[in-house]
Order: structure tokens, then C-alpha cells, then sequence
């Protein structure tokens, strides 16, 4: 139970330091950069060796860590994949909105599907890149931001204007979800006002600020409930609980059979489409150019593919004692279960027969239990990474994740004793 709580406490620090997609791949980059990995420029040429370890980053949001087999260009990858982001509210650009009585708020947009509700009344504040002016107009400097403390709120209508509010209230996006920041005497007080804050942040002059991606987040930081601590709770669990899995597993693992891969994209909430996200080409000319740096041919990429296997880690839906209904008579993920196979006969997943025995196999090796999750087939299921890099690289894999509950919540819950079991499942997965 000691390791557990280990890992667990290795888990909340990762994602009280990670509270948007930048911050999450600033964090993983640091622990690389501890362990000896070198950082690696596109723009440049590679020279790669066997045992070599390696990383690149992709819009400062997506990362991309591997280490080099010594058993030649043709010998294969092992890759666990996750993504950085998770749904959240994201501030417009000219954001300042100002009320009677001087209250500014701020002018939001929502990211992903979050569950709106969960976003009233807490401590937020802001974190995010601010991009700044520099002498190359086609590279300008990035800054990554973060304000500690809660700058922001979004205040729910008293029950006592809308009685029938715990009946079911449909909210707007635009006029329902804006944060207040501040109280000012004077209207021209808000102009500029968010700017002003970024700039002496960042420690630069506000006219040097060309633009900004900045995200809200609850600034309450992970903790443990339960009488025993069985659970975890936080914000973005999904999938940053899955990031640093696999981040765990590439660190503390040795073998060098095949080509160990942690690919964490972006932009997965949003279906991918971005140059840092699953459906763009950017794993696959990473393979490609691991194997031509290795000296191997087109031929020995494709051998490669084909000897490869994939770890598609993104959470799943954990059974609810309040909810029985809505989850498969047969097929319901409990939290503390262990990892969770995730099957969809539609072809949502990456899992096929195969590829679910193999990692049913890997973690039998490991000694963690695993669990399956199907959809209620009245209910509607969304996709992953997994299928969606199918469609750049004709990958074997499966597609699993943690067991949780309130996915895109403001605050998610998981078992403890869950993550211990798929970190142990990921390394022995990297050892095999």
C-alpha cells in the first residue's frame, strides 16, 4: 500500500505542476531533460545512436520521447500514446468585458466538452504560452505563463432567481460561463487590463505580446479521499494521469529489444486535426526518421511497422453506484479494478481480439488485474487515439485507459492502487 501512496503522490505533483497542455509537456520535458535525454530541433539534422535517448516537441503542446534499440534500424517499436489537453474554458483574445458597478470579466470560449457546471464557484486562475515579438517575423519567442494564485471566479445565479435550478438549467457558453477578474473605479481601467497582467509575468513590455493561448483552471490541487485514501481526485486525470504512466514507464524501463516511443499529442478533445494532434503525420515521419537515421531503408520502416505494437492510453468510464443503469449489464470497469480494456464493435478503439490478448497477457506478466469496457448499446461512444493514428500507420494495438469517474469534470476521481497497476503493466509492456 506504501508503494501506492508513492505513486500516487508522484501523480498529484505531476498534475498540480500541469494544469494546461503547455505546462504538461514543460513538466514532462524537465524530467526528461533529468535523466539525460537529449532534446532534438526538426530543423535540424539527427545523428542517433543505439541506447540513445531522445525528444522532440511539436507546438510546445505535444512531445515526443524515445529510446534507441540496439538491435537495428528493422527491429521495431514499442509506443504508448496519450494526449496533453483536457477540456477547459479558454480566454478569448480583447477579453475584457465590464459591468455595472465596474466588475470586469472576462470573454471565454469553451475547449472540448467540459461539464459546464462543475466550473461555478471555485478558485480559478490562468496558464497558457503568450507568444512575444522577437527580430525573425516567420519565429517569434514563446513564453510559457502561469498565475499561482486564484485571480478568477464564475459566480452561479442564486437559487432564490431560479427555483427550478436543481430540476435541470441549460446554460450558455457565451453568457452563463464568463469569469470576473477584477473591480474597477474607472471604465478605461480594463482596457488592456489582462495584458498588463501577462506582461509583468512574463517580465516583458506589453507591446511585445503579439498573442496568447490561455486556459482557466481550478487552482485546488490534487488530493486523496477515502477512509484508506482509495481515491484520487483532480483536475484532468484525463488524460494527464495517462501521460505520466507513460512517462513513468519510459524512465524507469531499460530494454532496448525494440525502440521504446512515449508519443503525448494534443488536441485530442477536439478531434485531433491539429499538427500536433493523432491525426497528423507527425508520429509517422518520427518513426521514419529514427529508422533513416539508423541507416535503414523504406524496407526496414515497414519491417518495423509490422513487428511494432501500440499502447493506446486514454481513460475509461468507471462504473457508478448512483448510475448502474447506464453501463453494460456485463462489461462496467470498477475503479481499483486495474486497467481497462476498451472494446467497441464499431471500431471506435484500436482493440481487436488480438491485440486485447496481448495486453491482457501483458498483464498477467505484470500481476495487475485488467477489465473490460463496451458501451451500453443504447449509448453512444466516443473515439481515441488509437483508431485515429490507425488511418497514418498501419499499427498493431489496443486502446485502454484508467477507470474513473466524472470524466470532464472540473474534478475527476480514480482509484490509487489503479495507476500503480498500469504503471506496472507500461513497464512491463517496455521490458518484454
Amino acid at each position: 500500500m506504501e508503494e501506492v501512496k508513492v505513486i500516487a503522490r508522484s501523480l498529484m505533483e505531476f498534475l498540480d505542476k500541469s494544469p494546461v497542455n503547455f505546462l504538461a509537456v514543460k513538466t514532462v520535458a524537465s524530467q526528461l531533460d533529468d535523466a539525460g535525454f537529449v532534446r532534438l530541433d526538426p530543423r535540424e539534422s539527427w545523428e542517433l545512436r543505439p541506447g540513445g535517448k531522445y525528444y522532440i516537441t511539436k507546438n510546445s503542446s505535444a512531445i515526443f520521447a524515445f529510446v534507441i534499440s540496439t538491435e537495428g534500424p528493422a527491429s521495431g517499436f514499442r509506443i504508448i500514446s496519450a494526449h496533453s489537453d483536457s477540456p477547459c474554458l479558454r480566454v478569448k483574445p480583447k477579453a475584457e468585458m465590464i459591468s455595472d458597478g465596474g466588475i470586469v470579466k472576462l470573454n471565454v470560449e469553451v475547449y472540448g466538452g467540459p461539464i459546464l457546471y462543475t466550473w461555478f464557484d471555485r478558485p480559478l486562475s490562468l496558464a497558457g504560452r503568450v507568444v512575444l515579438r522577437s527580430d525573425d517575423p516567420l519565429n517569434p519567442r514563446t513564453e510559457i505563463v502561469r498565475f499561482d494564485r486564484p485571480l478568477l471566479t464564475i459566480p452561479h445565479l442564486a437559487i432564490h432567481f431560479n427555483r427550478a435550478v436543481n430540476e435541470g438549467n441549460p446554460l450558455s457558453k457565451q453568457k452563463d460561463m464568463l469569469p470576473v477578474i477584477a473591480i474597477v473605479r474607472d471604465a478605461a481601467e480594463k482596457d488592456n487590463m489582462l495584458l498588463r497582467c501577462v506582461a509583468e509575468a512574463v517580465g516583458c513590455k506589453m507591446e511585445d505580446i503579439l498573442d496568447f493561448d490561455l486556459s482557466l483552471f481550478d487552482t485546488t490541487p490534487a488530493c486523496l479521499v477515502g477512509l484508506d485514501e482509495e481515491f484520487l481526485t483532480s483536475g484532468r486525470l484525463d488524460d494527464l494521469s495517462m501521460v505520466h504512466g507513460a512517462m513513468t514507464a519510459l524512465l524507469e524501463t531499460s530494454s532496448t529489444k525494440q525502440t521504446r516511443v512515449m508519443a503525448i499529442f494534443d488536441n485530442e478533445e477536439t478531434g485531433s486535426g491539429t499538427k500536433q494532434g493523432a491525426a497528423s503525420p507527425v508520429l509517422m515521419q518520427l518513426l521514419r526518421r529514427v529508422v533513416a537515421c539508423l541507416g535503414g531503408s523504406d524496407e526496414d520502416y515497414l519491417r518495423s511497422i509490422d513487428k511494432s505494437f501500440m499502447i493506446s492510453a486514454d481513460n475509461a468510464h468507471a462504473y457508478h453506484p448512483n448510475y448502474p443503469e447506464k453501463y453494460d449489464p456485463t462489461n462496467h470497469p470498477v475503479v481499483g479494478g486495474g486497467p481497462v480494456i476498451k472494446i467497441n464493435a464499431n471500431c471506435k478503439y484500436m482493440t481487436d481480439a488480438e491485440s486485447a490478448a496481448v495486453f491482457k497477457s501483458i498483464c498477467e506478466k505484470a500481476g495487475v488485474p485488467c477489465q473490460y469496457f463496451v458501451n451500453h448499446s443504447d449509448v453512444a461512444g466516443g473515439s481515441t487515439l488509437g483508431n485515429i493514428l490507425t488511418s497514418q500507420i498501419d499499427l498493431r494495438g489496443v486502446d485502454m485507459g484508467e477507470a474513473i469517474w466524472a470524466m470532464h469534470s472540473v474534478r475527476e476521481t480514480m482509484a490509487t492502487r489503479d495507476h500503480a497497476y498500469t504503471i506496472r503493466a507500461f513497464k512491463t509492456f517496455f521490458d518484454l
